[in-house]
């Protein structure tokens, strides 16, 4: 028997609607997709599995390109319906899975990949409308609704002040020594209407990481200009806070979607992960914290 440890990676998506988010809430039972996910896992590898994911996504917001990994014994891959071949796994899972969670894809992590360190940047899509008859009923669970029209050229404006490396703590929900730094790559609003689908907006949300409800702060800000009751400096003034200001209205979550997950080449990959488990400090902060994810 090979005793010898071996890390997989899953790329998986997910409908977030009937789960308490990602991360698994103690012993309470609640179904979120990391317990969900694990549960199966364990029952088909008869071992305990541990993921690590790439973004811990809250209750209601979706995926559509999530990562994570588990370690796992070698000899767990040796029954005879995977023979070795962790792709196998795909077609079980497909089976046992419910319709709300698909994993599709599965394999051996490249050496040093690790989910959540090694990851590069996370890319987020926010799906609203501002239509007053709401989402296509087909679109119910991925698209929000606003209650009042807006003016695309102000929520640009008002997301482009906020491009760059800033301390975000405005917008994130604070957690015990975990930086609110963050380096906002992209954020770029599209007018996606059809005719069948009038007044939908996207925004497109890039970032090295995220942190607690951030997507959801920036986008319902942008969403507070564009509609004229805050004034085209609003967001740029935020980042002068050094609180979570109460000013932040926050997106519902169904409008939100994981869409993908960067990682460097095969030879940068612990290289990144070292990298980021290092403490980060922003120019103007008296003190550096450990960066957290979203």
């Amino acid at each position: 028997m090979d005793n010898s440890t071996v890390r997989i990676r899953l790329d998986l998506a997910y409908d977030g609607t009937d789960f308490h988010g990602w991360a698994k809430q103690g012993t309470s039972g609640l179904r979120t997709v990391q317990k969900v996910l694990e549960d199966n896992l364990s029952m088909v590898l008869r071992e305990t599995v541990e993921l690590t994911v790439a973004g811990r996504t809250d209750a209601g917001v979706h995926a559509a390109g999530q990562v994570a990994h588990f370690d796992i014994p070698a000899h767990a891959l040796e029954q005879r319906s995977i023979d070795g071949d962790p792709s196998k796994l795909v077609r079980r899972l497909g089976r046992l899975l419910p319709d709300d969670i698909r994993v599709h894809g599965v394999r051996f992590a490249e050496p040093g990949f690790d989910a959540r360190f090694s990851a590069m940047r996370r890319h987020y899509v926010y799906r609203i409308t501002t239509h007053p008859a709401g989402a296509l009923p087909t679109r119910r669970h991925d698209t929000a609704q606003w209650p009042k029209p807006v003016e695309l050229e102000r929520m640009q404006l008002a997301a482009d002040a906020l491009l760059g490396l800033h301390d975000f703590v405005a917008f994130c929900k604070a957690k015990p020594h975990a930086t609110t730094v963050r380096e906002l790559q992209k954020f770029a609003w599209k007018d996606v209407s059809t005719d069948i689908e009038p007044q939908v907006y996207e925004a497109h949300v890039v970032a090295d990481a995220f942190c607690w409800s951030m997507v959801r702060s920036l986008v319902g800000s942008c969403m507070a200009v564009g509609e004229g009751r805050r004034g085209s400096g609003f967001t740029a003034e935020l980042l002068d806070a050094s609180e979570r200001s109460p000013m932040v209205p926050v997106a519902p979550a169904k409008g939100l979607s994981l869409v993908g997950v960067d990682y460097p080449s095969a030879d940068k990959l612990q290289e990144r992960a070292l990298e980021t488990r290092a403490v980060r400090e922003f120019p103007d902060a008296s003190a550096s914290l450990k960066l957290d994810d979203e």
